[in-house]
């Protein structure tokens, strides 16, 4: 598979997660906690509340998405080792950790505030072990895009 290809398939990747992405926060997930209120109307004070936090933390979820399409392009230009990427990465990872802290904090305001249920709580802790196992990976994938950049630099510069 050549550059371009990856490039692509990557761009493909992103275009499919954005539209799952939509999917998710604009459909599927106002109509489950619509269904959960009117099976329970005492949570309704809470679907405000649940929406506006998963439509923020959806934010970040779709800045990462750009990020990624640019590495792609970079992937495509065949520029992968370069500081963008790293750059980019770091971002990510930063992105990744800035989502998680924002979901715990909502999450442990929420249960003290009665606008949350336990289980809510520990299903989020799963999410939150995915989302820093996503910022500890991208971390290291900087880290090592980077080295291959400052070897590649080398090695253009050598005869």
């Amino acid at each position: 598979m050549n550059q371009r290809t990856l490039s692509n398939w990557l761009k493909g990747i992103v275009i499919g997660l954005g539209i799952c992405g939509i999917f998710l926060f604009a459909v599927l997930l106002p109509y489950l906690v619509h269904g959960e209120i009117e099976a329970s109307p005492e949570l309704s004070r809470t679907f405000i509340t649940w929406m506006i936090t998963i439509w923020v933390l959806g934010i970040a979820c779709y800045a990462v998405l750009v990020f990624c399409w640019k590495i792609a392009a970079n992937i495509g230009r065949d520029n992968s080792f370069c500081d963008e990427n790293a750059h980019l990465l770091k971002l990510i990872s930063v992105m990744a950790v800035i989502d998680c802290v924002i979901l715990f904090v909502a999450n442990v305001v929420y249960l003290f505030l009665n606008i949350s249920h336990p289980g809510i709580f520990i299903a989020s802790m799963f999410v939150i072990f995915i989302g820093i196992a996503i910022a500890v990976t991208t971390a290291a994938l900087s880290h090592l895009v980077l080295k291959a950049a400052l070897l590649q630099k080398q090695s253009d510069l050598t005869i």
